[in-house]
């Protein structure tokens, strides 16, 4: 017996005061930007102040939104049907994942301390490079927003993880990352008390030192060295800040829409997102499954519409005929496949509400364009 999912109703998501936060999440290449835009600019549409926090560098959401750019600066989008009258507004972001570390040690570090912290090598590569430093950012990122109270709606587009663990993961990667054994070591010396544990750990820190020295050179080991004991001094503000993260993730005002395409991977992924939502208790609103492709004649089987272009071509009468016939039968059984992906999906997961979102004939280029993916998703 096949199981029908409930209808996910994203206007009663959109429209309700008490939703503060909306993060759109899933595996890469599924369509999360688009539709995170596209509910950003439908909930101003409907009256509220949205701001939508993005990570695809790519210049075309900038472009259907009508701005020359997007950068780490929330920037008003124009052209919003009734946003006036509603008493809406949007705003749209890039996070730039450098600016907002900076941005957190100006913030939590006084002036010279900072500035040693910026003008640090090995700061300047951890802050672009280091693994997690993206997904942790754009949390970072999510927490000002929200404590700047500008907004009473933040939709988040997550990075494109490989792996559905990064986004949850991140703040406690990099506090695991800032509480490990060699950063301790390395900011043994500075805390220590008294000149006798000085002499002590300063023995020891000699040979680790030592070892170190021969592994990645002394002037890397000293750049290192000297950037831990300037951030010693903010550490706690990075674990505080990721827990704080954490239970606003968890809280009621949060809605979490796992977004997919209706294939096996993208499918499994989103399936495995929502098992470990779950787990940690984070609100799950539902599945979003971009890119469906629907017949235009449904009644009219594959088998059937193949039989058909298969006469034809044997008569070798009406070859435009044969050939439509023949593109059906491959969109039936196209689109066969794709619902027997989710529902595998909804055999594992009956209770999650689903709304899906046909596949577009060409890419969203602008307001219109979001605009009727908004329609889509709520319809």
């Amino acid at each position: 017996m096949t199981r029908t999912a409930p209808a996910l109703d994203i206007d009663a998501i959109l429209d309700d005061p008490d939703t503060r936060i909306i993060v759109c999440c899933g595996s890469g290449g599924v369509g999360k930007t688009t539709t995170a835009a596209a509910l950003g600019l439908r909930a101003a549409e409907r009256g509220r102040s949205v701001v939508v926090l993005t990570v695809d560098p790519a210049r075309r959401l900038a472009q259907a939104m009508g701005l020359t750019e997007l950068d780490n600066t929330p920037r008003r989008v124009d052209g919003v049907d009734g946003a006036e009258e509603a008493g809406g507004e949007l705003h749209a972001m890039m996070l730039d994942m450098k600016r907002t570390f900076d941005e957190i040690i100006e913030a939590h570090a006084d002036p010279e301390r900072a500035q040693q912290i910026l003008t640090n090598p090995f700061y300047q590569s951890l802050s672009s490079s280091f693994s997690g430093t993206q997904e942790y950012m754009a949390m970072e990122k999510l927490g000002q927003l929200r404590r700047s109270n500008e907004w009473d709606l933040i939709v988040v587009d997550t990075p494109p993880s490989r792996s559905a663990l990064d986004f949850l993961d991140a703040p406690e990667r990099l506090g695991r990352f800032l509480d490990g054994r060699l950063i301790r070591i390395l900011t043994a010396p500075a805390k220590a008390g008294g000149r006798s544990a000085f002499k002590l750990l300063n023995a020891g820190f000699g040979m680790v030192a030592g070892i170190l020295t021969k592994v990645i050179g002394a002037q890397v080991l000293r750049d290192i060295q000297m950037f831990v004991t300037a951030l010693d001094a903010v550490f706690g503000g990075f674990r505080q800040r990721a827990e704080q993260t954490y239970r606003l993730l968890q809280a009621p005002g949060t809605a979490f829409l796992v977004v997919a395409a209706p294939e096996r991977d993208a499918m499994r992924e989103a399936s495995y997102f929502v098992e470990r939502l779950a787990d940690e208790r984070m609100p799950l609103a539902g599945l979003v499954v971009n890119r469906v492709h629907r017949p235009l004649a449904p009644s009219l089987s594959a088998a059937r519409s193949s039989a058909a272009a298969e006469d034809l071509a044997a008569r070798g009468e009406h070859d435009l005929t044969a050939a439509v016939l023949r593109l059906h039968a491959g969109r039936m059984q196209l689109a066969s496949r794709e619902q027997r992906q989710q529902e595998h999906f909804t055999s594992a997961h009956p209770t999650v509400p689903i709304t899906q979102v046909p596949a577009m004939p060409e890419d969203v280029h602008d307001l219109a364009g979001l605009r009727q993916i908004g329609q889509l998703l709520a319809s």
